[in-house]
């Protein structure tokens, strides 16, 4: 089968983008309004350094390319965004709402213009914009507008460009309209003629033939559908908890409180029984209530004392609202209407009088004027009001009085610290609880709510929460459990609890519950129950306000779907003439349709549905519902989606109704050309709510359709040879690999979250909703740096979780350096030396070797891509912090217990990698209260191996902090230090820089100096002053080290940095944010020179890793210091946690160069001897020339090199012609 885009070539040309750094910066900045600055890449040279890698505790990581990149995490408060992709594709958030996306679709007019794209949700604010459940927003400009006037959730939205409509489903209200209503072109919001359903609507497709199909929990129309009410106004509005006033009252004393005729339906006269006027004055009474209702009936008891009496009133709702009314007149029974001067009898055998509201007018105050009176004055006996509306109010003092002749009044009861909040801008007052201190969880704080319900019916159930911006919570706002238990034997296939997100900007409600509730009994009383989710933050605030039931119509002719020709202006009675009606008519009643999908011309749906042979799932064909192979699924579907030929399937099912097909968990696969059902690996072991497609970088330079499932799970289940892989609810299926991209081995993006929809807009890239994070490759705990281009790139090393059986974590927090937590992979080396080419990674891990086995904490990966670990002997629970070699022999150090060849180790072990086993013997242990080795280096020309961290002895033989081994023995390097070694760096071959948090010789020091030839310690001058807390990171500034740099944490918990020039240290200043950890530094050599200063050469940077908050950007993973300005390097995410890197490390050493600062002795001395003798060199040459230049210009002729034969010449001369001249001038004279 051929897997294509759905997306189309434009996102196919982002995805190779994803890790080549230089390139972005050609990239135009793309269309929708989105920002994308490229920042110009750093120009490191690694090619001194050979092979380069980093470690740390991440998930998933990214190249710092674009300004607006940060190291995001997603949001698990409930709100959600509309997400788009970025030319380097990854993905950004445009605009955020309050609340969950569930809807999407580009609202295309008949003439092609793009008026925007319609969203639809259950959130109460978009953009800071008000608008509930409903807003358009414009890809362009990321404008969004607010489409008010609908009140509750939107579950659906559908754009039908041939009629210039959306329609609209889901559970709210709006003009004439109950769940589904209509945006009608340019004009707004328009009833539908049906005017919506009598239940939810949870999904809108249009059907081949041009009609619009709606899918839900519903059984009627709005406008056919009538609730016969048995037991009318059965809900008393408690007015005890009033703040009641009155005009003009009696000054008799026990006459004149407005408050005696509260809670009294007895109608006796008397004192503190009747509340009178003054003689002959008109007057009124007043309710001030603290939450808003809607009231159907006024009863009122006339009093008669003293032969007085009200005899004309009029009741107004404020503001300013005179209502009208309906009674039966006492006198002769008929029924007659009244407004600003309502009649009440003073027949003495009238007990009380109703009056009917003619319209349902909400209002939370009223006001009863008095304008006529019998005998002396007006007064009365008695007032209550009543309405059909069914609350359960959190405050207990709001819901049904205790005078009421219900039997089973309304009422609440909480535990927990939960305190009265004022309404606000709410519709009523509620209980809001701060989960501080103990006590606190999900089994101390709670509210149950219990309904008064007298007559058993299909309701609907929903729960209000008050918005969070009135009282100044949505920082701290969490998420609530609500269980219900309704009916005395509940449905199985009911659910029975529901998760509410709190952090609404403004009031919402959510439906909890559609279905049958029984009436109020001795032996049941229906509840529905709010608590707290587990697991959350210390300061988490949540709120419980009221709970509603309401009564609906089971037989109102549909079960769940209806077909709707948007060409005809009335709505056929006869549901039968409809073949999709009739196929649902068939089901068993009190179907719940959840998603609808076309696949071939074929109408597919899903959910919580059966009939005989049908469970779950059936396509129309004709006029009848007919099974899919296996008689469907054996549990409720959530949601369907059509690719290609094979339509997606999600929900709560563990396999066929009829079991044939192995490993149906929570998802599947119908091929509609096989007709027959297909597995997704094996699924996941949660239900599944959202089936999203989106465009990813697999295995090449072109994207291709991937499809994600978001829900309720916590494991991808194993099969074949996949292992099971623990997620977050949320999980992506590759099609051509037939496997999730979670199992993958191959580099591709990271993206983790939850996604509730997609839209595709016509000259635009995507636009997704939900809650996601993204970064450029999937890489657990270890990647490699290249440069030329800049590049990271996973090492293919699977860092994964544990088996789900096991109750630990996939990296379980220790205490490491400085008491900081450790986990992941801490450190690393490269050992290349003959055949054997090796790359070891240490931490606080497990991984997967190449053989399929589980490896902890150590492991080598060679040059051809196999993974193993060391053999058993030591326990899980051991940290690697530290490695170092000395021939082929690895020394690892860190919280390390176990047993080797039946010996024990403690803090160092020994491991042989050209023999890939433990080296014997083993060294005697370290010994003292938690052992831990931070730091090992070898001595330079020596078979020296120094072993730093905090212990007490090695074996019997005493070195706090320090020991040396050598030829298979410890020994005691000086005797002065003590305290935790955290670092080591060599200045020269026989001084050992040593940083931590020390003593030498009893005195408190963060840096100490060995010298190895005297055997001593001696503090750092000035370190104890200068260095304002223990050092945790060191790196050499020069070849030497007499230059170098620190980090550590301040004696406050704030990072510091410092470098010392050899004579002085030179902070940085606190620039970083409170939650900085400075793991590790490295200097790094550019390509690029930048500008000068005195830090940093200028052809050369400083490397931070941990885990930083950089001042003016926020968190980073690692960063570039300048000498003047840091920037963001690494960003990364672990667990939709900020990540941190620990440690940079490489093949090589870096050699410095010189740029300006102090060369060792050593080197000045060879390089001025090596001057003076080429400068001789050049005066020897250059006088040799002068002198020939001289003697050429002077004359001079060369002797001849020719010789002529002496012994003829001296034949030839006599020899008194030699010696003649000597005898004649005789001897010379003295």
């Amino acid at each position: 089968m051929r897997f294509t885009s759905l997306f189309g070539p434009a996102a196919a040309e982002f995805a190779y983008l994803i890790q080549l750094w230089p390139v972005w910066n050609q990239i135009i900045a793309p269309a929708q309004g989105l920002n994308f600055d490229p920042v110009p890449p750093p120009s490191l040279d690694l090619s001194e350094l050979g092979r380069v890698a980093l470690t740390g505790d991440f998930d998933a990581i990214s190249l710092y390319t674009y300004q607006q990149q940060t190291e995001s995490i997603y949001s698990t408060n409930g709100s959600q965004a509309i997400v788009t992709q970025r030319p380097n594709g990854d993905f950004a958030t445009t605009v955020t709402s309050d609340g969950f996306i569930k809807s999407m679709c580009p609202f295309v007019m008949k003439d092609g213009t793009l008026a925007g794209v319609v969203v639809g949700g259950n959130f109460t604010s978009m953009g800071g914009l008000e608008t509930q459940g409903v807003a358009m927003y414009d890809p362009n400009t990321q404008k969004i507008t607010a489409l008010t006037g609908l009140t509750g959730n939107v579950n659906v939205v559908w754009c039908d460009q041939d009629t210039n409509t959306v329609y609209v489903g889901g559970d709210f209200k709006g003009g004439n309209s109950t769940n589904a209503v209509a945006w009608v072109g340019t004009s707004g919001w328009s009833d539908l003629p049906f005017t919506g359903f009598n239940g939810p609507v949870n999904e809108i497709r249009g059907a081949p033939n041009g009609n619009m199909i709606f899918a839900g929990s519903f059984t009627g129309l709005a406008n056919k559908s009538s609730t016969t009410l048995v037991h009318k106004d059965q809900q008393i509005i408690n007015l005890s908890s009033a703040n009641i006033t009155s005009g003009f009252s009696s000054t008799t004393n026990g006459f004149g409180d407005p408050r005696n005729i509260v809670c009294k339906t007895s109608g006796q006269d008397g004192e503190g029984n009747t509340w009178l006027l003054e003689d002959n004055t008109a007057g009124f009474w007043n309710a001030n209530l603290s939450f808003g209702f809607q009231p159907t009936k006024l009863r009122l008891w006339n009093t008669h004392q003293d032969g007085r009496g009200t005899q004309t009133f009029r009741f107004t709702a404020f503001p300013n609202a005179i209502m009208n009314f309906t009674y039966i007149d006492p006198a002769n029974g008929k029924n007659t209407s009244c407004d600003a001067r309502c009649p009440l009898s003073n027949d003495t055998k009238v007990p009380y009088q109703d009056f009917r509201f003619v319209n349902t007018v909400g209002m939370s105050s009223f006001q009863i004027d008095i304008s006529a009176w019998y005998g002396q004055g007006g007064g009365l006996d008695g007032i209550e009001l009543f309405q059909d509306d069914i609350y359960a109010f959190a405050v207990a003092s709001l819901n049904e009085p205790a005078c009421a002749t219900n039997k089973f009044p309304s009422n609440a009861s909480s535990t927990g610290p939960w305190k009265e909040t004022p309404s606000h801008y709410s519709n009523s007052i509620y209980l809001t609880a701060n989960l501080t201190g103990s006590s606190t969880g999900p089994d101390d704080v709670s509210v149950t709510f219990r309904p008064d319900i007298q007559q058993a019916g299909n309701y609907s159930v929903t729960i209000y929460t008050p918005g969070c911006k009135q009282d100044s919570t949505c920082d701290s706002r969490g998420i609530v459990n609500v269980t219900w238990s309704l009916a005395s034997t509940p449905s199985p296939s009911q659910p029975q609890q529901t998760t509410i997100y709190q952090t609404n900007d403004y009031d919402k409600y959510d439906q909890l519950y559609f279905g049958p509730v029984d009436v109020n009994s001795d032996s049941f009383r229906p509840s529905v129950t709010l608590r707290p989710a587990a697991n959350q933050k210390e300061g988490t605030s949540i709120v419980a306000q009221r709970v509603r039931f309401v009564l609906t119509n089971s037989t109102g002719g549909l079960n769940g779907l209806f077909e709707f020709d948007p060409n005809q202006a009335t709505v056929d009675d006869d549901f039968s003439k409809s073949s999709i009606d009739k196929a649902a008519m068939g089901l068993d009643p009190g179907a719940t349709l959840n998603g609808l999908a076309i696949l071939d011309g074929v109408i597919y749906a899903g959910g919580n549905a059966s009939a005989p042979g049908i469970k779950n799932i059936f396509t129309v064909n004709g006029s009848n519902a007919t099974a899919l192979p296996g008689a469907g699924l054996n549990a409720e579907v959530t949601t369907l989606f059509a690719f290609e030929d094979l339509l997606f399937v999600a929900g709560n099912f563990t396999g066929t109704a009829n079991p044939t097909v192995q490993g149906i968990n929570n998802i599947a696969i119908f091929n509609s050309t096989s007709q027959a059902w297909q597995t997704v690996g094996a699924g996941v072991n949660g239900r599944v709510d959202t089936i999203v497609p989106l465009d990813l970088n697999i295995t090449t330079d072109t994207p291709e359709t991937v499809i994600a499932f978001s829900g309720v799970f916590d494991q991808i289940n194993a099969f074949d040879s996949s292992p099971a892989i623990a997620v977050s609810g949320f999980a992506i299926w590759v099609p051509t690999q037939q496997n999730w991209q979670q199992n993958l081995v191959m580099q591709s993006m990271a993206i983790d979250g939850y996604l509730s929809a997609s839209t595709n807009v016509t000259g635009s890239t995507p636009l997704l909703s939900g809650s996601i994070s993204s970064q450029d490759i999937n890489a657990g705990d270890a990647i490699s740096l290249t440069s030329n281009p800049l590049r990271i790139n996973s090492l293919g090393v699977k860092i994964q979780p544990e088996q789900p059986s096991s109750s630990s974590k996939r990296k379980r927090a220790v205490s490491g350096v400085s008491g900081q937590n450790t986990t992941g992979a801490v450190t690393g080396l490269f050992y290349n030396s003959g055949n054997t080419n090796i790359t070891v990674l240490g931490g606080h891990f497990t991984a997967t070797a190449s053989n399929g086995s589980t490896l902890n904490n150590l492991i080598f990966l060679n040059s051809t891509g196999t993974i193993t670990g060391v053999a058993s002997g030591l326990d899980t629970e051991s940290v690697f912090l530290s490695l170092a070699t000395q021939d082929s022999v690895l020394y690892a150090g860190g919280t390390i217990t176990g047993k080797i060849n039946n010996a024990d180790v403690n803090g160092l072990i020994l491991y042989d990698l050209v023999q890939a086993n433990y080296a014997f013997p083993q060294p005697p242990p370290l010994e003292g209260d938690n052992v831990a080795v931070n730091a090992i280096t070898t001595r330079p020309n020596s078979r020296q191996v120094y072993v730093g961290g905090s212990f007490d002895s090695a074996g019997s033989l005493p070195c706090p902090a320090v020991c040396m081994f050598e030829n298979q023995q410890w020994s005691q390097p000086g005797s002065e230090l003590g305290g935790s070694v955290s670092t080591f760096a060599w200045q020269g071959s026989s001084n050992l820089l040593a940083g931590g948090n020390l003593t030498v010789s009893g005195t408190a020091t963060s840096l100490a100096s060995y010298d190895a030839k005297k055997s001593e310690w001696s503090a750092l001058d000035d370190a104890a002053h200068s260095v304002p807390g223990p050092v945790t990171a060191l790196t050499p500034a020069n070849n030497d080290g007499s230059q170098f740099w620190i980090a550590g944490k301040n004696t406050n918990g704030s990072a510091f940095l410092m470098k010392y020039d050899g004579s002085s240290f030179t902070s940085i200043g606190d620039d970083f944010g409170v939650d900085t950890t400075i793991r590790g530094l490295s200097m790094m050599q550019l390509s690029e020179n930048h500008d000068s200063n005195d830090l940093v050469p200028r052809g050369m940077v400083l490397l931070l890793t941990g885990q930083l908050d950089l001042p003016n950007f926020g968190n980073a993973s690692a960063a570039l210091f300048n000498g003047t300005n840091f920037t963001p390097f690494l960003l990364s995410t672990s667990r939709n946690n900020p990540g941190s890197i620990s440690q940079l490390f490489s093949e090589k050493v870096l050699s410095f160069k010189n740029s300006g600062g102090h060369m060792a002795v050593g080197l000045v001395v060879l390089i001025a001897l090596a001057c003076a003798l080429g400068a001789i060199f050049l005066l020897v040459v250059a006088g040799v020339l002068i002198e020939r230049y001289r003697r050429k210009n002077e004359g001079y002729i060369p002797a001849p090199t020719s010789y002529f034969d002496k012994t003829s010449n001296m034949g030839r001369i006599p020899p008194e012609h030699l010696f003649g001249r000597l005898q004649q001038q005789g001897a010379p004279q003295l």
